[in-house]
């Protein structure tokens, strides 16, 4: 049974790939690109998708700053390698989500997706890293780093070809939400890391909402659009996600 227990998360991982390739490949929708508010603020075009980044940005460098001054913590060494992925990732992520939406296209989306899959490339190692005993994160890092990198301009040779397919991608951000709480149920982690990464899953998919409803939103609230407060769910998600791999103590507000 114990055996069986721990083949769950790729069986489920697994059967998810298996129904995405017999449903075929998934398209970009049309009029991606036609985000709700396009005003100019304080001299930067679309500023509040741009500018909504910076939270992204700051969630990162919190990351940064705390692996940083935890530089010799050995209990970290199971996922250090997969939460710095992580946090640069998402300090990247601001520079190539603010790039993007400055003048969207398809060339500029390139740098959006990128660092967002390398961010789920360094969660998927972080993770299996905490919940797995005598494991280093370091060289599944590398290989879901490279992974994500090939979903992307896959994604982008298909899309110049006429036939988008954002499955691989797609997958990779999906994973996390799937593997993540089955391995934190196998390994019996801790209650608190448990409820944080539901808090992340909870923000995740208001962020995905938030950004398919772009324009209602715009139009209900007037000041703020669903993409801008995509970006900042997301950024709480991640703060969310960070916080799954801190010491009690450290972040007292999430305790």
């Amino acid at each position: 049974m114990e055996a069986l227990k721990r083949l769950l998360p790729m069986a489920t991982l697994a059967a998810v790939a298996a129904a995405m390739v017999g449903w075929g490949r998934i398209a970009q929708p049309a009029g991606y690109h036609d985000f709700a508010d396009t005003r100019e603020l304080w001299g930067v075009p679309r500023g509040a998708d741009v500018l909504s980044n910076i939270a992204i940005a700051l969630v990162g460098l919190w990351g940064l700053g705390w692996l940083a001054r935890r530089h010799r913590d050995r209990s970290l060494d199971p996922c250090r390698a997969g939460l710095w992925l992580f946090a640069v990732a998402l300090v990247l992520t601001a520079f190539g989500s603010g790039y993007y939406h400055l003048a969207p296209d398809n060339a500029r989306l390139v740098w959006d997706r990128l660092p967002i899959a390398l961010a789920c490339a360094g969660l998927l190692a972080a993770a299996y890293g905490r919940t797995h005993d005598n494991f280093t994160s370091a060289p599944l890092a590398a290989g879901l780093a490279l992974l994500g990198i090939a979903s992307v301009f896959w994604w982008y040779a298909t899309e110049a070809r006429g036939s988008g397919d954002l499955r691989l991608y797609l997958l990779l951000q999906g994973a996390p939400l799937v593997l993540v709480p089955l391995w934190q149920w196998i390994a019996g982690s801790p209650v608190r890391e448990r409820i944080r990464f539901a808090f992340a899953i909870a923000l995740y998919v208001l962020a995905k909402v938030a950004e398919l409803h772009d324009s209602a939103i715009f139009d209900a609230l007037g000041v703020m659009s669903g993409h801008t407060l995509k970006h900042l769910f997301a950024a709480a998600a991640s703060a969310f996600i960070l916080a799954v791999f801190f010491k009690p103590g450290i972040v007292p507000a999430l305790r």
